[in-house]
């Protein structure tokens, strides 16, 4: 993935019915934000990188934990907004 993309509606729709493109999605994702954390990490302006780097850490969690729960019977969990 290499442009930045909004996630539309009709992606997140898609998702909660496609395992495949739920998983690609995720993992695109967290490939880009893991891209952006090392930007980051890299960058000149420190003032704000220590809370936008924990920030990031925290949703790349997240995002490992979707990925690690998808599987069979476990897309609904998955997705759950309780999670």
């Amino acid at each position: 993935m290499n442009e930045i993309s909004l996630i539309t509606d009709s992606d997140l729709a898609r998702a909660r019915e496609d395992a495949e493109f739920r998983q690609r999605l995720l993992t695109e994702n967290l490939e880009l934000l893991l891209g952006e954390l090392n930007k980051l990490q890299r960058g000149a302006n420190k003032a704000k990188r220590p809370d936008q780097v924990r920030e990031g850490v925290e949703l790349a969690i997240k995002l490992a934990d979707l990925l690690r729960r998808i599987g069979p019977g476990g897309a609904a969990r998955a997705l759950s907004p309780n999670r």
